[in-house]
């Protein structure tokens, strides 16, 4: 990749789409469906990832059914109560729905599902800014995404919330949390692996609440993780399976193609192949599938962030190779069955 775009860890930089281009497979197993439970669309100075951009990806041989668009602070409303202009992203979100809704863009169902944000440090004062969001999606809003990804190393780059430490844990926040748990609402979580166990906390506290944990729990390798690879894996895997024991917990599985530190595929003159990336990423998948069963674990794409390592279609070929012997009850499950379920698609 050129200089100017490589991403900085933690960061979401733009792709270099002539870089991402070298790399173009075939679809294996055309025919399966597959709903993408992850991926964004923005307009920022430098890195669009636009409607017509995901519909560019997702044309590209696999059978792409339905989206769900996830939270990431796009189209909030300029003017009105700070606590309700995140209802712009839903209100975006929607329109896109629409769009892909009336046909004239095939059979893909993008923005199916919508998880957009309510800040829960608002407390009880939540509620009327969940009913908002209710309203805005029209039958689509299924629930937050709450970033809590914190870190003591100050290498580590914490999440756009700018949150404390152990925020799961606050008073307020709990309170703004109950509002969304009597809304039968889900809630994705994106975090770093050292916070899972507040997770953990959350889910046994609302056990019948859906709690997505994004991105295969956030395993951080940089900065200070660095040089400790081995033991952030053990210690990942450990926190997965005592998390693994609550049964209101699924895993997105994906956001490998991140800049965490454990891949530099990014940094390669070219692309890698699915086969490449089957090979690096399985062992992560595999222990979350191993842990949670195919019926609480989904794929996911997490584009345009993941697109700094590889295409849309190369990357759900890496996906299909690893489950190549799985049955056809568990790639149902893990390429849309799953995600359906919990969305409510």
């Amino acid at each position: 990749m050129a200089a100017e775009t490589t991403p900085t860890l933690g960061n979401v930089i733009a792709p270099n789409l002539e870089w991402v281009a070298k790399t173009a497979e075939p679809a294996l197993e055309p025919d399966l469906p597959i709903v993408d439970p992850h991926h964004h669309l923005w307009q920022r100075a430098g890195n669009d990832y636009m409607f017509h951009d995901l519909l560019a990806d997702t044309q590209t041989g696999h059978n792409i059914v339905g989206t769900v668009f996830v939270d990431c602070h796009s189209m909030y409303r300029k003017e009105g109560p700070a606590e309700m202009r995140c209802l712009g992203e839903t209100e975006f979100a929607n329109g896109v729905a629409a769009m892909s809704a009336s046909g004239i863009y095939g059979n893909l169902r993008a923005c199916a599902g919508i998880v957009s944000h309510v800040d829960l440090r608002l407390g009880a004062k939540a509620g009327a800014v969940f009913d908002a969001q209710i309203a805005a999606g029209n039958g689509r809003f299924k629930g937050i995404r709450y970033q809590t990804g914190w870190d003591a190393d100050p290498g580590i780059r914490n999440s756009r919330t700018d949150p404390t430490a152990e925020l799961t844990r606050d008073k307020t926040w709990r309170e703004g949390f109950k509002a969304l748990a009597r809304r039968n609402l889900t809630f994705d979580a994106w975090l770093y692996h050292p916070q899972i166990a507040e997770i953990a906390e959350l889910a046994d506290a609302y056990p019948d609440t859906p709690i997505i944990l994004d991105h295969i729990g956030g395993p951080l390798g940089y900065a200070g993780y660095a040089n400790r690879h081995d033991e952030v894996r053990g210690v990942w895997k450990k926190t997965m399976a005592e998390l693994a024991k609550r049964q209101n917990i699924t895993v997105k599985v994906g956001g490998l193609g991140m800049a965490m530190g454990w891949f530099d595929f990014y940094q390669r003159p070219k692309p890698p192949s699915s086969q490449e990336l089957a090979e690096a990423f399985r062992p992560w998948v595999e222990t979350c599938i191993e842990l949670f069963g195919a019926h609480r674990c989904m794929y996911e794409s997490n584009f345009p962030v993941d697109k700094i390592t590889s295409g849309y279609g190369v990357l759900w070929n890496a996906f299909k190779r690893i489950t190549a012997k799985a049955s056809v009850d568990e790639k149902k499950a893990l390429f849309s069955g799953t995600a359906s379920r919990v969305y409510q698609l």
